[in-house]
C-alpha cells in the first residue's frame, strides 16, 4: 500500500526555506494551488524536492512534476534520478516526453509536422565552423544563440553582424561539450511579447501575455519581464491546441509559447512539458483542471 497519491516536486531551495523573497513565495504559492485542489479530491498528496535522499519515491503513485527549477543547471544528476526512479512510480508527464523535451532539436520534429517555429539552424557538438560563418550563411539581420539544452535564459545571446564576434570564444567553448543552435532574431517580441497557453489533456485552460522589459529581449521574470492577462482568439487557442495534439503520448500539461514571427504569423518559441510554469494564480481554476487530469492517470 502506497502512502501517498501523489508527490509534488519542487526544488530544494522552494522547500521550506527560511528566509523566502517573492519569487520563492511565488513558486510556493503556485505549488500551494495545485496541493490544496488535490486535498480536495481527498488524495493523500506531500510536496518535496526531487532530489530528497530521504524520501522513497515507491511510496507514492503519482509524482508530479512542478517548480524543479535547478533540474537544468544540473542535467547530468537528474538524468540519472530520472532513471533510478522512473520505474518506482508514475511520473506526470511521463518520462519519454521529458527527454524529448529537455533538448530543443524538439523544434525540429514539430516543424516536421507542419507547425510554424522561427527560423532555426543547429549546429552540432564538435562543429568546426566559426560562430560569424555560421551566422553569415543565414543571411539574417540579428540572430540570438543558446544551447538545445538549456533553461532560464542559460548562455542565450542576441547579436548581429557587427557584434557576432564579441560571443565567438563563449560559442567555440560550449561547441566542444554540447549542441548549440541560432534563431532568427524575431522583432515583434519586443512590441507584441510572448504569449503563453496552458494545456491540460489536450483543451485550453487559459493564457497570459509576457512582455521583456524596455530594451531587452528575454521575457523572464528573471530578466525583469511582466505577466498580464491575456484573452486569446479562437485562431490562437487552436494553434496551441493543435501543437499538443501532435505530442504522443499526449501530456497531462502543456505550456505552448507563443510569438508572431517575422512574417506576423504564429510561432512556437518554446513548448514547455517539464516544470513550466503555470500561473494558477492568474487562473486558480486551472488547478482543478490539472487535478481532473491526475486522477484519470490515478
Amino acid at each position: 500500500m502506497k502512502k501517498y497519491d501523489v508527490v509534488i516536486l519542487t526544488k530544494k531551495g522552494f522547500f521550506e526555506p527560511e528566509n523566502p523573497d517573492w519569487y520563492v513565495n511565488q513558486a510556493i504559492a503556485e505549488d500551494n494551488y495545485v496541493k490544496e485542489a488535490l486535498e480536495k479530491k481527498g488524495l493523500k498528496v506531500l510536496r518535496t524536492y526531487w532530489d530528497n535522499p530521504d524520501f522513497d519515491f515507491s511510496d507514492t503513485k503519482i509524482t508530479l512534476f512542478r517548480t524543479i527549477w535547478d533540474y537544468f543547471h544540473r542535467f547530468k544528476e537528474f538524468y540519472g534520478w530520472l532513471d533510478k526512479t522512473k520505474n518506482l512510480t508514475t511520473f506526470i508527464n511521463p518520462p519519454e516526453i521529458i527527454r524529448w523535451n529537455i533538448d530543443k532539436h524538439y523544434l525540429q520534429d514539430i516543424k516536421y509536422k507542419g507547425i510554424n517555429i522561427p527560423k532555426t539552424k543547429f549546429s552540432e557538438k564538435g562543429e568546426t565552423k566559426s560562430l560569424k560563418t555560421l551566422f553569415l550563411e543565414t543571411n539574417w539581420k540579428e540572430a540570438v544563440l543558446k544551447p538545445t539544452v538549456s533553461g532560464a535564459g542559460r548562455h542565450t545571446y542576441k547579436f548581429n553582424s557587427e557584434t557576432v564576434d564579441k560571443y565567438e570564444t563563449v560559442f567555440q567553448e560550449l561547441i566542444r561539450e554540447e549542441s548549440m543552435m541560432l534563431q532568427e532574431f524575431q522583432y515583434n517580441i519586443y512590441e507584441k511579447g510572448e504569449l503563453a497557453f496552458m494545456i491540460f489533456n489536450g483543451k485550453f485552460s487559459h493564457a497570459v501575455l509576457k512582455k521583456a522589459k524596455k530594451g531587452e529581449f528575454k521575457v523572464q521574470d528573471d530578466f525583469g519581464g511582466s505577466v498580464h492577462h491575456y484573452t486569446p482568439s479562437s485562431e490562437e487557442i487552436k494553434f496551441a491546441e493543435d501543437v499538443v495534439s501532435g505530442i504522443s503520448p499526449l501530456p497531462v500539461y502543456a505550456r505552448v509559447d507563443m510569438i508572431w514571427d517575422n512574417n506576423n504569423k504564429p510561432a512556437v518559441s518554446e513548448l514547455e512539458l517539464i516544470e513550466p510554469e503555470l500561473w494558477f494564480r492568474f487562473y486558480p481554476p486551472a488547478a482543478d483542471l490539472l487535478t481532473d487530469a491526475v486522477i484519470t492517470k490515478l
